[in-house]
């Protein structure tokens, strides 16, 4: 079995984590969170979305949090888009790294974004041009790649045509996300086989969710198959809207603990990490959703008498 020497951790707290607090955080809250993050060493951090705040209330004001970043060189900002307005106003506010967002069911997208995946597809027609013209590299996210909270499992078939034609639209990575968490390793490999059929491995990364405790696991079952670039939230941030009290997002702390465990290189400095979870764990008055970050601020390794 060969397993990547390197992974790249895109750490989506600030904007996918944060976006479904109940809380808004303030800016100064989020930016200091960023710095923290880059601190600890994460490569590539998401710092908020150009969604109408209508929508998203709690991703409003991010172009003030771009304004007020101390950028690290090396490290990268995306934010994500929904439209040509949202790049624009993304661009106007110094982004220089952007996403878009659809999906593998119909359901889930005229329900999460008000329009088909062809729709979705057609309104990142003009944000393609003008991301490619200002040369700006553009992410794609596709939620439900293998279970729709609506429509049940989802072909992997489907989700290579959608990864296939954000590919061709000129994305340069694209992102296969289990939104409910339900995905288990050989789905997950099966997934990545069909996409991998359309597009390199190299431009594929995965975003999984913890809700029934499979996310370390299908991790691994994505390295197998060459998938480099994992995303994951510090201290488990963002629940699972369609799961009322399940887990959300991949906690970071625990996903950089078993890639040091098989040594491979992440960059990322865990105590610091583990630090940083806390930080916000604390300033939104929860607990951090991250078993390694809870074992190690305990300093116990085991108990005694403890089987």
């Amino acid at each position: 079995m060969h397993l990547p020497d390197r992974v790249t951790i895109v750490e989506v707290g600030p904007r996918d984590g944060l976006q479904n607090e109940p809380s808004i955080v303030p800016v100064a809250t989020r930016v200091e969170l960023i710095h923290r993050l880059q601190d600890a060493g994460l490569p590539v951090i998401e710092a908020g979305s150009f969604v109408s705040p209508k929508w998203v209330p709690q991703m409003a004001d991010t172009a003030q949090v771009l304004a007020q970043l101390v950028r690290r060189p090396g490290v990268r900002y995306p934010v994500l888009v929904p439209n040509l307005r949202g790049f624009e106003a993304a661009t106007a506010a110094g982004a220089r790294d952007i996403a878009v967002f659809t999906a593998s069911s119909e359901t889930f997208a005229r329900k999460n974004i008000n329009c088909s995946i062809a729709e979705s597809l057609q309104r990142f027609a003009p944000v393609m041009s003008a991301a490619q013209s200002a040369d700006i590299p553009v992410r794609g996210y596709v939620s439900c790649a293998l279970a729709c909270p609506y429509e049940g499992d989802i072909s992997p078939g489907v989700v290579a045509d959608v990864a296939e034609r954000l590919f061709r639209m000129g994305c340069t990575e694209i992102s296969l996300g289990d939104t409910i968490g339900k995905g288990t390793p050989v789905r997950v490999q099966n997934m990545i086989d069909a996409v991998s059929a359309q597009v390199p491995v190299s431009r594929l990364a995965v975003h999984f969710h913890d809700t029934y405790g499979q996310a370390l696991a299908n991790v691994l079952a994505a390295l197998e198959k060459g998938v480099a670039v994992i995303d994951s939230s510090v201290a488990g941030l963002g629940g699972c809207p369609y799961a009322p009290g399940a887990s959300g997002n991949l906690a970071t702390e625990d996903l950089v603990y078993m890639l040091d465990g098989m040594h491979i290189q992440t960059g990322v400095a865990l105590e610091k990490l583990v630090a940083t979870g806390q930080f916000i764990s604390a300033a939104i008055q929860k607990n951090p959703a991250s078993r390694a970050s809870v074992a190690l601020s305990s300093g116990k390794s085991g108990a005694a008498g403890g089987t």
